[in-house]
């Protein structure tokens, strides 16, 4: 139980600018005030504005409005308990733990855009299946950028893994090829490999992803059996962009929501559900490998609108 709060109030202090931003509006509209059709557009419109989804916001907006119409909802405080169970219940019952294999290394592909935080995830993730007592390699295919290549390294000498690297401008699959035959020859538990992340309208970069796919299932039957995308939570609509582009290109298997403690959009997890029915596995609350937990929408929502 204890463990439990103080991963709570870690949550709620991450999401401290999300109620102070747009959860602080939603109050301001509802609380106290007697429903009318004015009230309800300018809480559908707060909804868009804190990147919840313009689907969304319209969906729950009439939700409320059916609610008020037929007395269920009798004024803001009720249609705000309301909201918080709705945004709840829009995820649905799913597994948002790791896939592993049944035999043999398991490898999870992590993907996202230069600035997402792709690397620090890399190193959060790292640092959650460490204390899982898994055994993990990390392969560095981002081998445009030395900068990229340097930052793993770095990372995995504080968490104690290696990391297979090629020569800069190499092919990226050929290092994936490598590091799957590695991580086979090694028998360790992971393989993480981290990719290139320039913008994914770039249809190269997609080919390249899809590549790597396949050369890593090669090599180790099943690969990749996670397919993480990184999202920077403070890129509000332009992530659910990302989001839509990556999964149809490389088939992503959950999400890495990060720096949620820099953003006043929290939201952009219900937008990002909307687009794509690919569920949120991690949640970035910080920079230290430490500063990750699992995602939950109970807790999440709760965290979101705590006084």
């Amino acid at each position: 139980m204890a463990l439990f709060k103080k991963a709570f109030q870690k949550l709620t202090g991450a999401l401290g600018k999300t109620r102070e931003g747009s959860v602080k509006t939603l109050r301001t509209i509802l609380t106290g005030k007697p429903l009318s059709a004015a009230l309800l557009h300018d809480l559908e419109r707060a909804m868009i504005e804190a990147d919840i989804g313009v689907k969304t916001a319209i969906e729950l907006r009439k939700d409320i409005q059916a609610g008020w119409e037929r007395g269920e909802i009798a004024d803001g405080d009720a249609a705000l308990l309301f909201l918080k169970d709705q945004l709840t219940a829009y995820y649905p019952e799913e597994d948002r733990g790791l896939n592993f294999a049944d035999d043999g290394p398991t490898v999870i592909l992590v993907a996202g855009i230069n600035g997402a935080g792709k690397t620090t995830s890399i190193a959060k993730l790292c640092k959650t299946l460490r204390d899982q007592n898994k055994s993990v390699l990390l392969a560095a295919c981002d081998t445009f950028r030395a900068a990229a290549v340097e930052q793993l390294e770095v990372w995995s000498g504080r968490l104690g893994v290696d990391v297979i690297k090629g020569q800069q401008g190499g092919d990226p699959a050929a290092v994936a090829f490598d590091a799957a035959a590695a991580a086979v020859a090694r028998g360790v538990d992971v393989l993480i490999i981290d990719t290139a992340g320039r913008l994914q309208t770039q249809k190269p970069l997609m080919d390249q992803l899809s590549k790597i796919r396949r050369v890593t299932e090669k090599q180790i039957p099943g690969a990749p059996h996670e397919v993480i995308l990184v999202i920077d939570a403070t890129t509000g609509q332009n992530g659910v962009n990302q989001a839509k582009v990556f999964s149809e290109a490389i088939d992503v298997t959950g999400l890495f929501l990060t720096k949620l403690d820099g953003s006043a959009r929290g939201g952009i997890v219900i937008a990002i559900r909307e687009a794509i029915a690919v569920p949120v596995k991690f949640v970035g609350l910080g920079e230290t490998p430490d500063d990750v937990q699992p995602f939950d929408p109970p807790t999440f929502v709760e965290a979101m609108f705590a006084e």
